[in-house]
This record gives C-alpha cells, sequence and structure tokens, in this order.
C-alpha cells in the first residue's frame, strides 16, 4: 500500500530507519508519564538508551504491518504496528487485526494523530476483510489509556497481568466502509 496524505499528514510504511525516531517519540511520552507520576506505563528510563527497548522497536519498525505518520515538514509524530496478537492475551475468536503498537508524539503539530492512526487501522482491517479489532494497553493508573481507546470505540473485553504489569484487552467491531 502507498503513503496515505490525511491532513497534511502522510502515513507511509516504516522501516528499520525510522527506529531512531520512533523511540524519539517514545522517550518524548515516557518523560511526560514520568512528569505526572505515571511510571508503571513503560517506566522511567528513555528507551532510546535501553539495548532491549532499542532492539524491540526496531524489530516492530521491520514487520510488513508497521506505520509511521509523517507531518509535512517530514517529522515522525506517531508510529502504529499491526499484526498478530500479543502472545499474553487470549487468542481472537476470528479474524481481527490487533494494534500491536500505539504511539503519538506529545508536540503540539501531533494532537490528534493517535485517533488518526486508529482510524487508519480501521481502514487496513476493512481492506484486509476484516470487520474486528483489539488492542491492549496499560489498565493500571488512572486508566486514562484505557479511557481513550474507549473514546475511540473500543469495549473491555478482559484485563491481564504481566509480570505484575496490568494490562487491559479490549476490542472493536467496524462496520463497512459508507
Amino acid at each position: 500500500m502507498t503513503a496515505k496524505p490525511t491532513d497534511e499528514l502522510t502515513i507511509r510504511r516504516a522501516s528499520v530507519e525510522d527506529a531512531p525516531a520512533v523511540l524519539q517519540i517514545f522517550d518524548e511520552v515516557i518523560a511526560w508519564f514520568v512528569s505526572m507520576g505515571n511510571e508503571g506505563q513503560w517506566g522511567s528510563e528513555p528507551w532510546s538508551a535501553l539495548p532491549l527497548r532499542i532492539a524491540r522497536v526496531t524489530e516492530s519498525c521491520a514487520l510488513p504491518g508497521a506505520w509511521v505518520a509523517e507531518g509535512p515538514e517530514g517529522g515522525i509524530h506517531g508510529a502504529l504496528v499491526l499484526g498478530d496478537a500479543m502472545p499474553y492475551v487470549p487468542a481472537a475468536t476470528g479474524p481481527e487485526v490487533y494494534v500491536r503498537l500505539l504511539v503519538a508524539s506529545r508536540d503540539a503539530r501531533a494532537r490528534g494523530i493517535g485517533r488518526r492512526l486508529l482510524a487508519f487501522a480501521d481502514d487496513q482491517a476493512r481492506a484486509a476483510g476484516v470487520d474486528r479489532l483489539r488492542v491492549d494497553c496499560y489498565g493500571g493508573g488512572s486508566e486514562a489509556l484505557v479511557r481513550f481507546y474507549e473514546s475511540c470505540g473500543y469495549a473491555r473485553i478482559s484485563t491481564f497481568d504481566v509480570n505484575g504489569w496490568p494490562g487491559q484487552l479490549l476490542g472493536r467491531k467496524i462496520g463497512d466502509p459508507e
């Protein structure tokens, strides 16, 4: 699939060359979380300084379902990875598109990019003939992230725990394009 412009934003396939920019977004978001006292979601250390996280983000950017949101000036403001469900959640009961990763910059120019990337995920599911999406997220703290996904049309399915990290699995059914 080719790049898709959305309000001066281009969503294009990611590559390993995008990993440093995506890591920078994670670093921004983690610094913001730490400033709010939310260290439970992704920790308090910049991911760009952690070899395991660098490797994981680089591998994710190389996946066939990896996308980045690029602004008109060329900077990357968000990333989305679609693919198979994570191994720590219950198996799907039918065909689905799984949102493996969604991250958006805290930069004011990135406002709304998370929602636009989720709408793009809907488009990808429709193109694949699939009407269900699932995503998991941090279910601890104030549950603000869970409420964000709910505001995007996702509903809570189940909770889970990965070594003390509280997770929430959510799902969404989409209709045919109008």
